[in-house]
């Protein structure tokens, strides 16, 4: 009778339960070894770009990577795909350069400008075609396509605004308005960016390094500021983030 109530008891469990879902070991190795050919693809495209500037096709692309082109589009859908992994990839290694590079507890709020701004410069001067490729890719076939870059701002806005309003001693400032100026930053930036790119493909150094970032860095104050006075908000840039910002 235990034996008869412990089985009806058991069955019960077993309906009533959701068995955990298997994770197919295949699957799961496929799907690491895609990732891991596909960032290898994207490594030989920079490698590409910086080659043969921003005119490189797939076959450039995948014979960098030593490989078939058929093995290239086998791991990206089209040309969009690839140009949209390359975007990425630019947008995280922008944001880890800029992290690792500031105090975002103790330096002041013109010290970070100035740091994001040199570090960004400075992946634009290691990489330029690289950001030629993003600004006017012929990898982008409809006007749908190149959105991705702006997909990608305004992931990269989103993260800065909610990093920077877990920061803020005053919680009454919106995510959304850090955001916003966020996204006019990048605006302005990638502007800048392909001016100064376009320009030095004619006549070298015309604007030199240093004098670029500082710009940059005074569009990026000039910005945050207007975006501030709108809002009520008072900037005191000498002093560390998190205090640098009062309501008026």
């Amino acid at each position: 009778m235990v034996g008869t109530v412990d089985f009806v008891m058991q069955r019960g469990r077993d309906k009533d339960e959701v068995p955990p879902k298997r994770v197919d070991a295949r699957t799961e190795r496929w799907r690491e070894h895609r990732k891991k050919v596909r960032g290898e693809f994207v490594d030989a495209a920079f490698r590409a770009l910086d080659k043969f500037g921003p005119e490189v096709s797939m076959g450039d692309i995948a014979k960098e990577a030593g490989a078939a082109k058929p093995k290239l589009y086998r791991h990206f859908e089209d040309k969009t795909d690839l140009y949209n992994a390359i975007v990425d990839r630019v947008r995280d290694l922008l944001w880890e350069r800029i992290i690792s590079s500031i105090d975002l507890t103790h330096d002041s709020a013109r010290d970070l400008v100035r740091r994001g701004a040199a570090e960004y410069v400075l992946v634009v001067t290691e990489h330029p075609n690289v950001f030629r490729f993003m600004l006017h890719s012929h990898f982008t076939q409809r006007a749908d396509d190149s959105e991705r870059a702006l997909q990608s701002a305004r992931q990269s806005a989103k993260r800065a605004a909610d990093l920077f309003a877990g920061l803020m001693d005053d919680k009454s400032v919106e995510v959304a308005n850090v955001e916003l100026i966020n996204y006019s930053i990048f605006g302005a930036v990638a502007s800048a960016t392909d001016w100064w790119l376009g320009t030095n493909r004619l006549q070298a150094n015309v604007m030199p390094i240093e004098k670029f970032v500082a710009y940059l860095a005074e569009i990026i104050s000039a910005l945050a500021e207007a975006n501030a006075r709108l809002n009520g908000i008072v900037i005191d840039a000498d002093r560390p983030l998190h205090q640098a910002f009062s309501i008026v």
